[in-house]
């Protein structure tokens, strides 16, 4: 096991005090921390004494991942760890499937983009589902509405350039539609862009102060276009269901979801890739055309409740084998684990929450409170505490953690 130096990527959407605050750094940073990396992702890996994960697992992968897990995915992690905090939306964007992936790499390399150039779409060759769990109310645009509701709030708007478009989806079934109004909007006439983006911020600050079903919704868009002039994004937005996660809850994402963060803190997990195709909102590489090529309309974007296990650990079920979320607090597991026992502690002095922690290959424990002792079975310690991070290594074998702590635990999903 070894503790991991996280590197923090200083994106000007992210805040200034939530990553700062959790590291024991001085609040407020000195400028905006987006994300906190935890992970062998290349262009970012985590530092591991004098090298980086990336480099220590290569050396090693068997011992690093385990043959189970190096046959599934390869002499790679599978997953990147994240603290994610945003004061400002996201670009809106979607991720590509393992296929898309492959295809969009070995595309762009045929065409001479080097690694590393600002214009790729495809930075590797890997999906990126990815899941959002919110440490704090999470704002978050996610999917595209039915198309019944995207035309109602359009009428609600009531802007003459975007009737047309509220007509054919009030008149139209499938998901289909969604993406068409999509591209309406994503390809609006340039000379109109203008007029049209005046007309629905005035009418989303109306609706917004209206209390009515769309306030929150048109109250996002009201903020973003203040981030973004000019902007068409924020009329797409207004095509995306809006969804406020509460803390404990998380949002899974897709190959094909439509997303935008707009605003809160949270851990993600996801395939270890970073792979996004923008449509707006950002002042990096947009590519409407290929991102309209990879946005499923049809597919679902869900709000999750955790499971949880016997012991008082709780996970989230996903579809994506390259990872699984467990959310450990050590003592209030430990208290519900007592709290079933056939009988009781056999001395009255309180004991020192210790429990065993899911997995046995690769895994990346993040500590959000207090402190712990993490033990392996290969007779190997380590302390955390908060805002610390640590790689364990399928050699290892089982590990417990000891002591009164809030613990993110990242590992790959069961085979």
């Amino acid at each position: 096991m070894d503790l991991l130096s996280a590197k923090v990527k200083p994106y000007p959407w992210g805040t200034r005090d939530a990553i700062a605050d959790l590291q024991g750094r001085p609040v407020p940073a000195a400028g905006p921390e987006a994300e906190l990396w935890m992970g062998a992702h290349p262009s970012a890996p985590s530092g591991v004494g004098w090298t980086t994960l990336d480099e220590v697992i290569a050396a090693a992968p068997e011992r690093a991942l385990g043959v189970e897990c190096a046959s599934r995915f390869g002499d790679r992690l599978p997953f990147l760890l994240k603290v994610l905090s945003a004061a400002k939306a996201l670009s809106i964007q979607v991720h590509p499937s393992r296929a898309q992936a492959q295809e969009g790499w070995a595309a762009e390399d045929a065409r001479g983009l080097p690694p590393g150039d600002p214009g790729r779409n495809y930075v590797d060759d890997w999906p990126k589902p990815e899941l959002l769990y919110a440490l704090t109310p999470f704002e978050v645009a996610a999917g595209l509405r039915a198309p019944d509701d995207a035309a109602a709030l359009l009428r609600a708007l009531a802007v003459d350039a975007l009737e047309p478009l509220a007509a054919g989806l009030a008149d139209a079934a499938g998901p289909d539609v969604m993406a068409t109004a999509l591209a309406s909007v994503l390809r609006w006439p340039a000379a109109e862009r203008a007029g049209l983006l005046a007309a629905v911020v005035a009418a989303c600050a109306r609706l917004a102060a209206s209390g009515g079903p769309y306030a929150a919704a048109c109250a996002a868009a009201v903020r973003v276009a203040a981030d973004h002039p000019g902007d068409l994004g924020v009329v797409a937005l207004l095509l995306m269901r809006h969804e406020i996660l509460q803390p404990g809850q998380a949002m899974f994402m897709p190959a094909g979801g439509l997303h935008s963060y707009l605003r809160g803190t949270g851990i993600e997990l996801l395939a270890n890739s970073d792979n996004v195709v923008r449509a707006g909102l950002t002042g990096k590489h947009v590519d409407v055309p290929e991102l309209l090529k990879l946005v499923d309309p049809a597919v679902p974007v869900p709000v999750l409740a955790p499971r949880v296990l016997p012991d008082g650990i709780a996970w989230f079920d996903t579809p994506a084998p390259e990872f699984r979320l467990h959310i450990v607090d050590l003592s209030s597991a430990f208290s519900a684990r007592r709290a079933v026992a056939a009988a009781p502690a056999p001395s009255l002095a309180a004991p020192v929450p210790s429990l065993a922690l899911p997995g046995t290959g690769p895994r990346i424990v993040l500590c959000l409170d207090g402190a712990c002792t993490l033990r392996a079975a290969s007779a190997a310690t380590l302390d955390l505490s908060r805002g610390d991070s640590c790689f364990i290594p399928f050699a290892d074998g089982p590990v417990a953690a000891t002591g009164h702590a809030r613990l993110i635990l990242a590992t790959p999903a069961p085979g």
